[in-house]
Formats: structure tokens, C-alpha cells, sequence
């Protein structure tokens, strides 16, 4: 008779977290008020609020074209830049790629950093230095999205195959030779879905700058809301919604294209990448050859994706150069902006309280308590959708492809346009910002859970099935079994997101410390705005490390 082993000391630890996590989520339900008697209490502002939009009031044409253009061209730009930045820091971050250990740990260090303080902040500061317009804009949206680019990017080179790079090494190439001849080839479909997959988001982020003044459409929403215009507001804010839908899906279309693979393959998107016949057998047979000193020169042949590559790589410069002119840069204050940066700096530090350090702590918990309650809601609501949109377990490959139009669709309307329609809706305050986050989770988390679901190895699963199991069974005892190291990861990534988002969201009035953040931006009191960052990315440092601590526990 086989004995059953008690669990061991991480099983019991990671089953503490996530009761803790449960136990401190429904608390802040409970203390928010989230439940059917606010609703009810809702229904008469809502069908008021309803009454008050429509008509809807669209701009002119000329209008929300220019206004459409600028914005994608501040968006462009922004990831263009975060781009340029993640590479060189991706090639220090990187261990196969780092110089040093010292620069491998400067670089981490600069992409935590970057990650942590909210585009929010960073558009304050720069708004300080060049004024209103869209280079504090780029600014703001590029270093903040160094933090997700620059880590997918290292991650990506760090997950290249070692042969061609040692091929080329051999022949005597310099280390930027062995880089530009194996590792980027590799890693280049991953860098270009990374862009893509960023500019998705810079667009929605885009929307909240408009609040502090970057000009597009964000700055027109929020001068329509402000007014109680809401007839204009919800039009723009429709348009926004459509935009961002069309933008994710024909970027949604480009990654898949870049990335190819088989449906069938089960491994993650990075390890599907790069395996063309050039990159895995090196130089051999491509054109290599010496120049006149002797120097080793690495020529990919000519074929029709290479070709291909060149043309998009044409256009999107072309665009790049588009963008540019269109964002409205002011060169001429530019220069003044960074004569005058250490002075700017000099007024976010020290770090200091305002008198109201009391109320900040409570404002930091109200803010925690929001993103733990959005992000309990959106589970609640994410895993089905995602159950139903993994093609390996949906009932059919129609049913997985609307729930999958659904995720996109959710996707791609902004977080703070939940919020001002939850704001009108239940009033100003914590509720909705909790409620605004929850939608947003089930777009992000469902994602994430379907494509856990499909990564699972399909073989376990015919051999549970094939032993008499029915589909729950299979579901419960091979796919979820596989997939739960991932879905606890995903868990704590999305309570992580709701942090930082429920302190964005606190400029429009939906709760938390973010409304203290933008009250101390607008007196000028910027070593409260640098107190408050600090408090926050305090927050995001424990999640992190505790989400690190269950992913080894877990693996």
C-alpha cells in the first residue's frame, strides 16, 4: 500500500500566498463596497449618463485626422526610441551578450527602474523642461517602455542558439560581427513583435498623457470630460476604442506573419524563432568572405525574404521620418529643455511629504486595495474566456476564434476610458477605479490563460484521454495541471500591471494615491511627486519578488 507524501515546505508556502492573496483580494472588495447593491444603487446614473451622450458629437473630419495623425506620430516615435534604447541595453542585460557582470547588472538595474516610474511622471517632468507639445510625449512613452522592451529583448537573445555565433567566432569575426551576423538574425522576429505588441500599448497610454498636456486625441478627450462634455467625450472616446481595436489587430497580423510556426507547436513564441537555415548553420555556403584587410564579411544571401525584410524595413523608416515631422517637435526649445534639465531635476529631489505623509499611506493602501480587487474580478471573469479561447480545449475552432475577437475587442479599449464611464456611472472614488481595472484584466489575463493552455504538451493529454478520462478530467488532470506554474505567474504579472494602473487612474478621480500624485504635479510640489513614486515602486518591488519566489517554487 503506497503512502501519500505530506507536501513539501515550498508546496505549503506557495498555498500561504495565494490564500493570503484570496483572503486580502475579498477584503478589499468588502472594503470598496463591490457588490450588488452598488450596481443597483448605479442603475439611475447610468441610464442618465446614457440620456447625456447621445447625440454623439464627432470633430470634423480635418480635425480628428490631424488629430489621429499626431498622435501615431508621437506613438511611433516613442516606440522607435524605446527600440533603439532596449537594443544596447538588451545586449548589456543579456548573458550570453554582456561585456561584464557589472554592466549585465547596470542595465537590469535600468530596466527596472524605467519600468517602475509611470509614463505619468516622466511626461510631468518632461512637460517642465520643453513645455506643452509632443516631444515630452516621446520622451515619457519611450524611457517608460525601455522596461517591457529591453527585458523582452534580452530574454529574446538570451534564448539564441550558441552554434551560429560560435561558427562565426571561429572564422575570427569581432564580437559586433558574431552579434550582427548570428544573435540579431535570431532574435529579430521577437525584436519586431516586441515593437509591435509596445506600440499597442503606447497607444492606449497615449490617451492618460493627454490629461498633463501632450497633444492628440487624449488631450481633446480630456478637455471634452472636463467641460461635461459627454456628448464630444464619448465620440472621441469611441473613436479611440475603434482605433486601438484596428491598430492590435493588424499588429496582431504582423506578429504572426514575423513569427510563423506551426499551431500545432506547443513551445513558447521565443523558441520558435530564427530557424532559418542561414542562422542555425552560420556562415557556411552564405557568401562569407574577407575583405582586403583581411576583415571577415558575412553575406546572407538574397532570397525573397530577405527581400521582403528590406522593403518593410524601407517603410517603416520612411514612416519613422513621417512621424517625426508630423509629432511637432519644437527643436528650438529642445535645447533650452536640456540646458536647464538639472535644474528641472533639482525640484524632484529630496524626496519630501508635503505635510500629508499619513494620508499618503492611506491613499497607497486604497490604491493596493483596488488593484487586488480588479485583479480577483478580472480572474473570476478571465478564466473561462480564456478556457473557451484555447484552441487545444474550446468545443470547436469557431467557438475559440469569438472568444478570441472578444479578447481583442476588450484589449483595445484604454483602462481610463472604463474609468471616466465607471466614474459617471457609480461617482468619483476607489469603486471605480477597481471596476475600470477588472475589464481590463479579462482582456490582458484571458490572453494570457488561453495561450498558457495552448502551450501545454498535447501528448500528456492523449495519454489521460486514451486511459478513459472524459474532457473535464483531461482538462483537470493534464492541461490545467501543466499550465498552473503559469498561471500563477500571470497572476501576480496582472496584480503587478493593476498597481501601476490604479495609479494612473487616479487622475480622472478613481481613487488612490494616483489623485495626490497629479494634485502635487499641478502646485509644483515635485519631491512629493518623487515620495509618492518611491511608495509605489516599493509596492511593485514586493509583488515582483514574491511573483519570482512562486515562479521557483513552482517550477
Amino acid at each position: 500500500m503506497r503512502t501519500l507524501r505530506p507536501p513539501s515546505p515550498r508546496a505549503i508556502g506557495v498555498a500561504a500566498v495565494l490564500l493570503i492573496w484570496f483572503g486580502l483580494s475579498v477584503w478589499s472588495l468588502i472594503e470598496l463596497r463591490i457588490n450588488v447593491a452598488t450596481f443597483a444603487d448605479s442603475i439611475g446614473n447610468a441610464t442618465a449618463f446614457i440620456a447625456r451622450i447621445f447625440p454623439l458629437d464627432f470633430p470634423p473630419l480635418g480635425e480628428i485626422l490631424a488629430m489621429t495623425g499626431q498622435t501615431l506620430a508621437i506613438v511611433t516615435c516613442a516606440t522607435a526610441l524605446s527600440v533603439v534604447l532596449s537594443y544596447f541595453i538588451a545586449l548589456a542585460a543579456a548573458r550570453n551578450t554582456s561585456p561584464g557582470t557589472p554592466l549585465r547588472w547596470l542595465a537590469r538595474a535600468a530596466i527596472v527602474i524605467t519600468r517602475a516610474i509611470p509614463e505619468l511622471v516622466l511626461a510631468i517632468l518632461f512637460l517642465r523642461m520643453f513645455g506643452l507639445g509632443g516631444l515630452a510625449g516621446i520622451l515619457a512613452l519611450g524611457i517608460h517602455s525601455v522596461g517591457m522592451v529591453g527585458k523582452m529583448y534580452a530574454d529574446a537573445i538570451e534564448e539564441t542558439d550558441e552554434g551560429p555565433r560560435d561558427a562565426l567566432r571561429t572564422a575570427g569575426a569581432t564580437w559586433w560581427q558574431q552579434i550582427s551576423g548570428a544573435v540579431v538574425p535570431q532574435a529579430m522576429p521577437a525584436f519586431v513583435a516586441t515593437a509591435l505588441h509596445r506600440f499597442d500599448i503606447n497607444l492606449r497610454a497615449s490617451v492618460i498623457l493627454g490629461y498633463v498636456g501632450v497633444t492628440g486625441i487624449g488631450m481633446e478627450l480630456s478637455l471634452a470630460m472636463r467641460t461635461l462634455d459627454y456628448q464630444r467625450g464619448m465620440a472621441l472616446a469611441l473613436f479611440v476604442v475603434a482605433l486601438c481595436v484596428v491598430v492590435e489587430l493588424i499588429s496582431g497580423a504582423v506578429r504572426s506573419s514575423l513569427l510563423g510556426g506551426n499551431d500545432g507547436e506547443r513551445r513558447p513564441w521565443w523558441k520558435r524563432i530564427g530557424r532559418s537555415r542561414w542562422v542555425t548553420e552560420g556562415p557556411r555556403n552564405t557568401g562569407a568572405r574577407r575583405d582586403s584587410k583581411g576583415q571577415l564579411k558575412v553575406d546572407p544571401p538574397w532570397t525573397p525574404q530577405r527581400i521582403r525584410t528590406t522593403v518593410f524595413v524601407g517603410l517603416a523608416l520612411v514612416g519613422l521620418c513621417a512621424s517625426i515631422w508630423a509629432s511637432g517637435i519644437d527643436f528650438s526649445r529642445t535645447m533650452d529643455g536640456l540646458s536647464d534639465a538639472g535644474t528641472t531635476l533639482a525640484l524632484f529631489f529630496p524626496p519630501g511629504t508635503g505635510g500629508i505623509w499619513e494620508e499618503l499611506v492611506t491613499q497607497l493602501i486604497v490604491t493596493v486595495q483596488i488593484a487586488l480587487a480588479a485583479t480577483l474580478l478580472g480572474l473570476i471573469l478571465a478564466v473561462p474566456v480564456g478556457i473557451f479561447a484555447a484552441r487545444n480545449v474550446s468545443p470547436s475552432p469557431s467557438i475559440a476564434k469569438g472568444f478570441r475577437i472578444f479578447i481583442v475587442t476588450v484589449r483595445g479599449i484604454p483602462d481610463l476610458i472604463i474609468a471616466i464611464i465607471f466614474i459617471v456611472v457609480t461617482g468619483l472614488g476607489a469603486t471605480a477605479g477597481a471596476l475600470a481595472l477588472s475589464v481590463g484584466a479579462v482582456g490582458l489575463l484571458s490572453k494570457l490563460i488561453a495561450d498558457s493552455i495552448e502551450e501545454t504538451d498535447v501528448r500528456v493529454q492523449h495519454a489521460v484521454s486514451t486511459g478513459g478520462a472524459t474532457r473535464v478530467q483531461t482538462f483537470v488532470a493534464a492541461t490545467l495541471r501543466q499550465s498552473a506554474p503559469s498561471l500563477v505567474a500571470h497572476l501576480f504579472y496582472q496584480l503587478d500591471v493593476n498597481v501601476r494602473s490604479a495609479t494612473l487612474l487616479g487622475v480622472v478621480g478613481a481613487g488612490g494615491i494616483g489623485f495626490y500624485l497629479m494634485n502635487a504635479a499641478r502646485v509644483m510640489q515635485f519631491d512629493v511627486v518623487t515620495t509618492i513614486v518611491l511608495m509605489v515602486f516599493a509596492v511593485v518591488m514586493i509583488i515582483e519578488g514574491t511573483a519570482m519566489w512562486m515562479r521557483r517554487a513552482m517550477s
